[in-house]
């Protein structure tokens, strides 16, 4: 049985589980190689290419600890990321092969009484328009090359995710919408910004001035992920939940990352990061979670 954006609508009232985070770290897990990486290492969305039994294996594993929906692996299938490898002409191929693999995997998990979603990540890239890094047409045009991709794959809907910068989250947007117009269908889109221990997004933008700017876009669900824990991101989202007259949307990080010898780690345990959420979607709505 395949899930249906109708019934992703329908559960959105309730609430809905994303697996969200830890796609780059576990393709990392895997070890693929520079072959793997066609050369352009360190590109995850190759590997939706090349080693698409790596991110099967991934999507299996978040639906097996029962998770309602996974993001698909294109978070940097953008014009910021795919240009500093020359490879930018690849955005449709990387997105769709990236969706179509997700898909497979959720519909295999899918159940009459257990529908199963894919959700398209739509990453914020490493340009942003706002410094003048690149136009606002050009993220437009190749975002909506992005989201064409996704539907072609059969995402059940979109997120533009971890945005920075107003101007690059608003391309995103409306180059989802021109896609969703062009293919003829229905798929919700959903927007997250980031905003940083400071308070606000990277470039100075405070909750009420992204909410202000990107609900008008026409978005189902507007929302925070990454960058802090739920303790910082309390606060953005009890404003949300007074002002945002669309659903509400959460994926922090299971608290500040703490820098050790092996990298980035993460205070929270998986208990307390998901009462975290219960106590997110019993003050203020939220109609998707998830972490990384």
């Amino acid at each position: 049985m395949s899930a249906t954006v109708e019934s992703l609508r329908k559960a959105l009232a309730e609430r809905v589980v994303v697996a969200d985070g830890a796609m780059g770290t576990m393709l990392q897990a895997a070890n693929p190689t520079l072959d793997d990486f066609e050369g352009h290492e360190g590109c995850n969305e190759i590997l939706n290419v090349t080693r698409p039994d790596i991110v099967r294996g991934i999507h299996d594993a978040y639906f097996a600890v029962g998770v309602d929906c996974v993001e698909t692996n294109t978070f940097g299938a953008n014009f910021g990321n795919l240009s500093e490898y020359g490879i930018v002409e690849r955005i449709y191929e990387l997105s769709e092969a990236g969706a179509r693999i997700a898909r497979e995997v959720a519909d295999g998990w899918s159940t009459p009484d257990r529908p199963r979603w894919v959700i398209g990540s739509v990453g914020p890239g490493t340009k942003l328009p706002t410094l003048g890094h690149v136009d606002f047409r050009t993220l437009r045009d190749t975002y909506q090359q992005q989201v064409a991709g996704l539907i072609a794959g059969g995402v059940h809907a979109v997120l533009v995710e971890t945005a920075q910068d107003l101007l690059q989250a608003k391309a995103a947007v409306i180059g989802a919408k021109r896609a969703i117009k062009a293919a003829g269908v229905d798929v919700p889109v959903f927007v997250q910004v980031t905003v940083e221990t400071t308070g606000t997004m990277l470039l100075g933008t405070e909750i009420g001035a992204a909410l202000t700017a990107l609900e008008p876009l026409g978005v189902d669900l507007i929302g925070l992920n990454c960058a802090t824990g739920p303790a910082e991101m309390s606060e953005h989202l009890r404003y949300l939940a007074r002002h945002a007259r669309v659903g509400l949307s959460c994926m922090p990080n299971a608290g500040l990352p703490v820098l050790g010898p092996d990298g980035a780690t993460y205070p929270l345990t998986p208990k307390e990061l998901a009462d975290a959420h219960d106590v997110f979607t019993r003050e203020y709505g939220l109609a998707l979670v998830g972490g990384g």
